[in-house]
């Protein structure tokens, strides 16, 4: 699989400002490839080398892990990295910190001590990791070559008696998209989940999508479905102002009715959707129905990034290691 190696040279900078990046890959043809990508995929591979790299240099100019580090993070954005990814938020800072508090990183030497006044060895770690996520954006897989564009589709269909069906192209295999998806809409239109049906997975009903991979379907699947939900919302919102004889801007959706504010005036959300399918009295010029789909194909990826921190103690005369603290903290920019 070429996944690992696209994945692997685009990261290799990491969370740190570093000027250029120089990827020499080999490519092997076989039948019988061994294993292929499976989570992570080139991820993990690009962390583990650049960490190393940064725990070496950091002992060879007499430095602590952690501020060698912090002295080379990225600290302005968007930034712009050697090898395509332009990462567009971080704080990279307060994860270390937040990682570094948790580990109790300053009472490290005490430990240390502790440990071999009872002949025992202990160490401690760092690494910090970014990870492309959300992957789609279809400018930038086609600069590596993929033949096909990487966005995602969502139809929202509301059937005249008010329920309504999701189609969307992000396939769920355990994931739990059912519920995610469907809580989407259900905050939305204050609707109970019984009155929400996710399609997925059945190209007789889905026309178009791009699937399930690579932690996109939230940024990318979900936010396809938001943009399906703008417009019928604001289709929904004119036809209840026609109706109620209001401004389209003093409609509101609370609790699965649509309301003028400041009045008593009010429609469930099924009087609007019958009222889209029977077309009796609508806004002069508006299609009956109310079914909406829209595209979403970012112009990024999202970058996750954090700090990990793992202290450990061996028995020298035995070998036997123990993990005595793992401290990760995440940051979601």
């Amino acid at each position: 699989s070429a996944v690992p190696t696209y994945l692997y040279a685009t990261l290799l900078s990491g969370q740190y400002n570093i000027p250029a990046v120089h990827a020499n890959v080999k490519a092997v043809y076989t039948n019988t490839t061994p294993v292929d990508a499976y989570r992570g995929a080139g991820r993990p591979e690009a962390t583990y080398l650049l960490e190393r790299i940064m725990e070496t240099a950091a002992r060879e100019v007499g430095l602590s892990p952690a501020d060698f580090r912090r002295r080379n993070f990225v600290r302005s954005f968007p930034h712009q990295t050697p090898v395509i990814m332009c990462y567009d938020a971080g704080d990279y800072d307060a994860t270390l910190d937040a990682a570094l508090n948790a580990a109790d990183y300053d009472g490290f030497p005490a430990r240390k001590a502790e440990a071999a006044s009872r002949g025992k060895l202990r160490g401690i770690g760092i690494s910090c990791y970014i990870e492309a996520c959300g992957i789609a954006p279809s400018a930038a897989v086609g600069s590596l070559g993929a033949g096909v564009g990487l966005w995602e589709s969502a139809e929202v269909r509301v059937n005249p008696v008010g329920t309504i069906e999701i189609l969307t192209g992000s396939h769920s295999h355990g994931q739990g998209h059912e519920t995610t998806f469907s809580q989407l809409v259900c905050e939305r239109f204050g609707l109970d989940s019984d009155s929400v049906a996710i399609v997925h997975g059945d190209t007789d009903k889905v026309q178009f999508g791009m699937g399930t991979y690579g932690s996109r379907s939230g940024a990318v699947g979900m936010s396809a479905i938001v943009k399906a939900l703008d417009k019928v919302e604001a289709k929904a919102k004119k036809i209840a102002a026609h109706l109620m004889e209001a401004s389209e801007g003093d409609i509101q959706i609370e609790g699965g009715e649509l309301k003028v504010a400041g009045t008593d005036k009010k429609l469930s959300f099924t009087e609007v959707a019958l009222a889209a399918y029977t077309a009796h009295n609508l806004p002069e010029g508006m299609e009956p129905g109310l079914k909406e789909g829209a595209f979403y194909d970012p112009t990024n990826f999202t970058f996750p990034a954090g700090t990990y921190i793992c202290e450990v103690e061996i028995d020298p005369e035995t070998g036997k290691t123990e993990i005595v603290n793992f401290v990760a903290a995440d940051g979601f920019f």
